[in-house]
């Protein structure tokens, strides 16, 4: 243990160190680990296995965290879209996937060297209560993303059985059961059974594209860079919420703890080293997943006039006719269930970690299942009651925003704890990334608040709805005032030397 002192007198140094070290080891001895039922039960470090097989060891966590890149929220981001402004905003969706890659190597980088995920880690460094607020953020994003899961599997059930989607809403409560039975069979028999999912997925829409034979032409000018109006920036800001989600920032800092590594500087880096190949691979055949969609959708609906396209189930009736073919629209809703399955299953162990490592609260895993699929239930049986199934898309739409909103909580204090030489040590990331890390989270406030403040404009500019009026001024008020709560903190606990900086750095 190395401890840092600030310019003090002996006696008060000698108070502080007996008050730090007692909370610092009070802290370690009630904090359980990351997901401890299955906590370094994948062994990396037996056998003598180099190359490929040494990379398989590692392979898994990232393709868990990939699931919520092509989830049922980012096909409806992608499809409006495409249908709505063709191939422009492809170089928003590789721009999300760079801002993914970079953000979860973070994560794994913050998980396999202090061993902590990021739930844990604000725990110990935020007061009370901005950690208060920091948890009931993190859970709004997981229920926003467990909706539109929800929403999604009930749209492909409906898709391809017909069963009214108010039915299907209410039978995604049976796959809780589901994940309970794959946490038993362990961890391994999980990542197989999601990527087999993401198998289906990728294959199913591959098909799909090679019958919509996109114009290359037009798709390799999406990927040049354009200025957007309002209605552009309120799809493009879906896209990075349904790409880059705040709850995959937990997800992954929790799942890399899943392997057992040597505890040294040699088996630090290698961990680092296969954990970016996997982050890499997985996050890539992410992107090509939803690029698929949104160039199929510009192919078939932007190119023909029907820019009107703005649901899935509209998509779904339309391919048949467009593309002349009835597997399309089978491919389309069978991908649908099993990109919704696959990423409700890990949206709920993001919800098990953010509540353990916020509350230092432990439930059962099927409790933890049922409760967070009820909250998503409930707004999705109440839009469905009071407008009908015609509105379930802007509900997918706006639960995508959402996330992109609650982005910036968990990316401040990411880039802060893997540039922490205090506890990173010679791990920490390096300036250049780090100043990378803080572009990337200056453009999302940026692109959040330009987004919010032209929602606002326009809600002035109606006539009445003062309630609301207010409710948005005073919600962005705390919004704006929360962000710099959450970025000034650590700095300021940086820059006074708050009296002990005491930490347990990797054990080589």
């Amino acid at each position: 243990m190395y401890i840092v002192i600030t310019k003090i007198s002996t006696q008060q140094q000698a108070c502080i160190m007996k008050q730090s070290s007692s909370k610092h080891n009070q802290t370690h001895h009630s904090v359980h680990k990351s997901l401890s039922d299955v906590h370094q039960s994948i062994d990396t470090t037996s056998g003598r296995g180099k190359g490929l097989k040494k990379i398989l060891a590692f392979i898994g966590p990232a393709y868990l965290v990939s699931v919520g890149y092509m989830d049922p929220g980012n096909w409806a981001t992608d499809l409006q879209g495409g249908a709505q402004f063709g191939y422009k905003l492809i170089w928003i969706l590789l721009l999300s996937n760079l801002i993914a890659l970079l953000l979860q190597n973070m994560c794994a980088r913050l998980g396999v060297v202090r061993q902590q995920d990021l739930a844990q880690a604000n725990r110990q460094t935020y007061p009370r209560s901005v950690n208060f607020c920091l948890y009931i953020l993190a859970e709004l994003a997981i229920a926003a993303c467990d909706l539109a899961e929800v929403l999604g599997m009930a749209i492909g059930i409906n898709l391809l059985t017909g069963l009214p989607i108010l039915w299907g809403v209410l039978i995604t409560v049976l796959d809780t059961f589901l994940l309970f039975y794959l946490q038993r069979l362990g961890m391994r028999k999980m990542e197989q059974f999601i990527i087999g999912l993401i198998a289906i997925t990728g294959f199913s829409f591959l098909i799909v594209l090679l019958q919509a034979k996109p114009e290359m032409g037009d798709v390799v000018k999406g990927f040049v860079p354009t200025s957007l109006n309002q209605a552009e920036l309120y799809i493009a800001i879906g896209i990075i919420g349904a790409t880059v989600m705040p709850h995959n920032l937990y997800l992954h800092s929790a799942l890399v703890q899943t392997r057992k590594i040597k505890r040294t500087e040699k088996g630090i880096k290698t961990a680092l080293k296969y954990n970016a190949i996997d982050a890499t691979v997985a996050l890539n055949l992410a992107f090509l997943v939803n690029a698929a969609i949104l160039i199929m959708a510009a192919s078939v609906f932007y190119t023909t006039g029907n820019t009107s396209i703005a649901n899935l189930e509209d998509a779904h009736r339309m391919l048949e006719p467009l593309l002349g073919s009835k597997l399309a629209p089978t491919l389309f809703a069978i991908a649908l269930i099993a990109a919704g399955q696959s990423s409700t299953i890990t949206g709920t162990l993001a919800g098990q970690i953010v509540m353990e490592g916020y509350l230092n609260l432990r439930l059962n895993p099927l409790l933890r299942r049922l409760i967070t699929r009820l909250i998503a239930i409930v707004p999705a049986v109440s839009v469905i009651l009071i407008y009908g199934e015609s509105e379930l898309d802007k509900l997918l739409i706006f639960s995508q925003v959402i996330l992109s909103l609650q982005l910036a909580f968990a990316i401040i204090p990411l880039i802060y704890f893997v540039s922490d030489r205090y506890q990173m040590g010679k791990f920490a990331i390096k300036k250049r990334t780090e100043l990378l890390g803080w572009l990337v989270a200056a453009l999302l406030i940026y692109l959040n608040l330009n987004m919010v403040y032209g929602e606002i404009k326009d809600l002035f500019a109606t006539n009445g709805q003062w309630v609301w009026k207010i409710v948005a001024v005073v919600s962005t008020a705390g919004y704006i005032a929360l962000l710099a709560a959450t970025f000034w903190y650590p700095f300021k606990e940086r820059k006074n030397k708050r009296l002990v900086i005491t930490h347990q750095p990797p054990t080589y």
